[in-house]
């Protein structure tokens, strides 16, 4: 399995640029003399027979997506579309060179790859599915048709947690927010700063939401209103963080004031990183908050939709809204203040995502978050949005994984929802009679360049993955 992970790692595969992975698994499947086929969107079904005295046992479905969250630090050269990830091991860590480190799912696909191709494990007929565009779009899930699939139990291997065996997830919706702006000249005797926020730990906006870790659109917004009101402040550029999917790491802005207020404004930045640190010294102890001189920009934008952004960001809500009265301790509903971004016609555009285990609680912070958007003059749409997961407490193959850890590994696995968004739920409006059960190793950091996976839990993943193949008959 470590030595496919170590292969698939060399793959670049962005979401919805998939194709050099594509055609790795198929040369994957030829050379191994498995049969393999894709549909329209892009997905990859590889089979194995049974072995031998297990014809007649039920097929079994592994999943996991081939695509991976693209993310590196700024001072990282890599390009996702044509370099390979560069992994090392670090005290019983996996990582990776400055950027994502691909384990969500790169570590699924090679436990695909590697049951496909092990000749001393006891198991049914097992189909293996690679989806696509799971992370920016769930495009592969959505597009999977009735007829693809033959089984009627689903492993999902794209969880993260060791110990915790997810038999249901949070559904999803994005809400973007576009406002229009006025270019307007740079005033005479103004100096030119960049402000900077970064080292955040940002992470996955499902399974970190609830983990207290600051955003850095939220944090540069905070010092920009103050300032604004402080000095003749001025926003030139406004650029922060990446995928929906993601909390805001690394939040940047280029501003000019008065030349005779630069020295006023720097001490008032200074200040407020003092504080900023103060706050996050527990969630947030690699925050860093630099500023620098830089040449004068070539516009502004114009004061009263300056005063509406501010406003805007200030006011858009941001982490847990509920928390999950099924399931004690786990987040129900929660909201993302993903990006914001200054397009290039004389607009910004404001990404944010919603999640809940319950469709109408999403819908509802959707609506939330429009209705701020609107207040402040923008125009808003919404994603088509993803169905969670119902957890179905008498699935069986959850039972049967539950039995198989217990059995393994002398203690009881956890077995609850999960707060991201799985593709279940969506392979579940194709193939109802689906049971289905999630599991993985331990993974911490997925979609931001902290990305890790812990060595011991991922042969605990595989022990388990054996074993419940072995017992399902």
């Amino acid at each position: 399995m470590w030595n496919y992970f170590e292969d698939i790692c060399q793959v670049p595969r962005p979401s919805k640029k998939e194709e050099k992975i594509i055609r790795f698994l198929f040369g994957f499947a030829q050379a191994n003399g498995l049969k393999a086929r894709q549909d329209e969107i892009g997905n990859v079904l590889i089979s194995k027979p049974a072995t031998a005295g297990r014809e007649n046992d039920p097929v079994v479905i592994l999943q996991s997506h081939v695509d991976m969250v693209c993310e590196k630090n700024n001072e990282t050269q890599h390009n996702f579309d044509t370099d390979a990830i560069k992994p090392f091991i670090d005290d019983g860590w996996v990582k990776a060179e400055g950027t994502t480190l691909g384990s969500d799912d790169g570590i699924g696909m090679a436990a695909q790859m590697a049951v496909l191709t092990a000749t001393d494990l006891s198991h049914g007929p097992i189909e293996c599915l690679f989806t696509v565009d799971e992370e920016t779009g769930l495009s592969g899930a959505f597009a999977l048709q009735s007829g693809f699939l033959s089984g009627n139990v689903l492993l999902n291997l794209d969880s993260e947690d060791e110990g915790e065996l997810f038999i249901g997830c949070a559904g999803g919706i994005d809400t973007i927010g576009t406002l229009d702006y006025t270019p307007e000249a740079i005033p005479a005797g103004s100096f030119a700063v960049k402000l900077e926020v970064k080292g955040l730990l940002g992470g996955h906006s499902g399974d970190d939401i609830n983990k207290n870790r600051g955003n850095a659109n939220k944090i540069l917004n905070r010092f920009l209103m103050s300032a604004s009101n402080l000095f003749k402040l001025r926003i030139a550029d406004f650029n922060g963080g990446n995928l929906r999917n993601a909390i805001a790491r690394e939040a940047s802005a280029v501003v000019i004031v008065p030349h005779a207020q630069k020295e006023n404004l720097i001490v008032e930045w200074n200040v407020f990183a003092s504080e900023m640190e103060f706050e996050f010294e527990r969630s947030e102890p690699k925050l860093k908050m630099i500023h620098q001189s830089v040449a004068l920009p070539e516009f502004v934008i114009d004061l009263a939709t300056q005063s509406r952004l501010l406003n805007l960001i200030a006011a858009c809500p941001h982490g847990v809204l509920e928390m999950s009265s099924r399931m004690i301790g786990m987040v129900e509903t929660s909201t993302n203040l993903a990006s914001v971004k200054f397009s290039d016609n004389n607009q910004m555009v404001l990404t944010t995502s919603q999640r809940s285990e319950i469709d109408s609680r999403k819908y509802m912070a959707a609506q939330m978050v429009e209705a701020v958007m609107k207040l402040a003059g923008a125009s808003v749409v919404h994603s088509d949005g993803y169905p969670g997961w119902t957890p179905n407490p008498d699935s069986e193959v959850a039972r049967i994984a539950a039995e198989s850890y217990t059995r393994l590994f002398g203690s009881e696995p956890v077995v609850k929802s999960i707060h991201a968004g799985l593709e279940c739920g969506l392979f579940l409006e194709k193939y109802p009679e689906l049971d289905m059960v999630s599991f993985g190793p331990t993974i911490r950091g997925a979609h931001s360049p902290d990305e890790r996976i812990n060595i011991e839990t991922v042969d605990k993943f595989w022990k388990l993955l054996v074993d419940v193949l072995e017992n399902i008959r």
